[in-house]
């Protein structure tokens, strides 16, 4: 391990001398050139920067000129070079570092701004192999982190917030302090470890390598939040940079500001809401459906989904997976919701919403493939979990039927219904469903007998709210995200009316639970997949 030199302190402000200024995207560059070049500052530059400086007709110096060698290896050498190099690691004021600059004729290097060959990009666009490799950035990672480390004497720009408070400082006295130098060093190692984090899990994936013996995940800042889960934690929102619609990249037409809870339903309702080819409605209260139905159009579905549990939907989150119109938008804002998720409203429908404040409303382009590949993630304890999206689907002709009565064709498609929703419950799950509807919704118990218990409750609550005299649940499909280890959660399900039920099956007591459920007089099938969701 290198012992720390005892340099001298770094000063708190520096009067930049010269720039070199290297970029893919070339937002912004006339604005910063020509403040840098009116305060005297010299310009050094590589390839399509440097000949876009000139069309400004401003003075710049090719990298070549510095370092006496050409850009060679189709512009994979260029910034290479110890001239580069040590203008951006030498301690001006290190006796030792200013010899070596004089004597190798090396000029500080003290504003580098690069913003990375568009790798990200590349693969988002389709890119092939080849072309992926090629827009790996070598040179300016490394002047990044050469100028960062040396932020005592050097300002680093990695994007145009980053050049922006660079000019800003230099507009208000010709200077960098410390203090700036170092935020915005550590912005620029954050995005090189963002960019080398984008390349290893592209290379990762090429190989098809699950399990890379290191994995890092990289996010950009999307807002901070007012706080966590609860006002004692502090919290933030990140984008990966996954391309998936959803409410990281939503349009917030209006409301207040997005709470972390928020984030959490939205993203929940709206990964379910996609499930369904139907209209259709999810209302979610604490990362949980409450209510999920179709419907011929989305007022329809909104009603029905209501239904089945009017109480937990008050100040939940509602999606939907067709444009809202004004009908749709009129009954949404029937009760106090705190967000809705859609792929898109109508002029009348913001202009109902606009009446309700508070209520946020999130706009996405599209809805996320449910059957899509992924990876999502948690924290433990010193570490986080990595798995893959949970892409199942169960179609009709992957159901074992196991009971001696075969269900109807309504009752599979009443199971099909069910199971899809318990996907997204919080394990222990149980689902009463009819009709593209859900009855009851059990969720996140220690055994799956009181799921079957209080989603049984309130099926019968929705049917008395109804004005029904029996519960929703009478006649429907129940789904079990998981196996039942014994048959007395299956006779719950019975007793609140199921007449069909669909489970994964894999028990070592499924023996007794098929003769439960044929001593019942029930169809059951099992689908042979588990969706536990914890």
């Amino acid at each position: 391990m290198p012992a720390a030199p005892d340099f001298p302190p770094a000063p708190d402000r520096v009067q930049p001398q010269r720039a070199l200024i290297s970029l893919s995207d070339k937002a912004g560059l006339e604005d910063a050139a020509r403040t840098l070049a009116g305060l005297g500052v010299e310009l050094v530059s590589t390839g399509g920067t440097k000949a876009a400086i000139e069309k400004l007709g401003l003075p710049v110096k090719d990298v070549a000129d510095l370092t006496g060698f050409p850009e060679m290896m189709d512009g994979r050498v260029k910034t290479l070079h110890p001239v580069v190099h040590g203008g951006l690691l030498g301690v001006r004021n290190a006796p030792t570092h200013a010899e070596a600059m004089a004597q190798h004729g090396i000029g500080g290097i003290d504003i580098v701004w690069i913003d990375l060959y568009p790798f990200e990009k590349t693969v988002e666009s389709g890119g092939g192999f080849e072309a992926a490799i090629e827009n790996i950035d070598i040179g300016g990672p490394a002047m990044i982190r050469s100028g960062s480390k040396n932020h005592g004497h050097v300002a680093v720009a990695v994007d145009g917030e980053s050049i922006g408070l660079i000019l800003q400082a230099l507009k208000a006295d010709g200077s960098t302090d410390l203090a700036l130098r170092k935020r915005l060093a550590a912005r620029a190692f954050a995005r090189t470890a963002a960019y080398d984090a984008a390349v290893s899990a592209w290379f990762a994936g090429q190989l098809e390598d699950a399990a890379p013996a290191r994995k890092s995940i990289a996010g950009t800042l999307a807002q901070t939040l007012r706080y966590g889960e609860n006002p004692h934690q502090s919290g933030a929102f990140y984008r990966t940079g996954e391309a998936r619609p959803g409410v990281a990249y939503a349009e917030q037409v209006q409301g207040k500001e997005l709470g972390y809870n928020n984030i959490a339903d939205a993203d929940a309702a709206y990964e379910l809401v996609a499930e369904f080819e139907a209209p259709a409605c999810v209302i979610v209260k604490h990362a949980n459906p409450c209510g999920v139905a179709v419907g011929g159009d989305l007022s329809e579905a909104y009603a029905r989904a209501l239904e089945c549990d009017a109480v937990s939907a008050f100040g939940g989150v509602i999606a939907v997976n067709r444009p809202l119109n004004g009908d749709d938008a009129r009954a949404i804002t029937g009760i106090f919701t705190e967000v809705v998720i859609a792929p898109g409203a109508d002029a009348e429908a913001r202009e109902v919403f606009a009446a309700k404040k508070n209520l946020r409303l999130l706009i996405t382009d599209g809805l996320p493939d449910p059957h899509g590949p992924g990876e999502v993630f948690r924290s433990v304890a010193g570490g986080f979990l990595v798995q893959s999206r949970d892409r199942s689907l169960i179609k009709p002709e992957d159901l074992k039927i196991v009971t001696r009565r075969q269900p109807t064709p309504t009752e599979i498609q009443d199971m099909l219904f069910a199971f899809t929703v318990a996907k997204h419950v919080k394990s222990n799950a149980i689902v009463y469903a009819k009709d593209g509807q859900t009855a009851g919704i059990g969720a996140g118990q220690m055994n799956r007998r009181d799921s079957a218990r209080i989603a049984a409750i309130r099926a019968k609550e929705a049917g008395e709210a109804k004005g029904l005299a029996h519960s929703l649940a009478e006649g429907s499909a129940c789904a079990s995200e998981a196996f039942f280890p014994f048959a007395d959660g299956l006779l719950e399900a019975v007793a609140a009316g199921a007449t069909a039920v669909i489970q994964p099956g894999g028990s070592m007591r499924d023996a007794e639970v098929i003769a439960a459920a044929d001593e019942q007089g029930i169809a059951m099938a099992f689908t042979g997949v588990r969706v536990f969701r914890h």
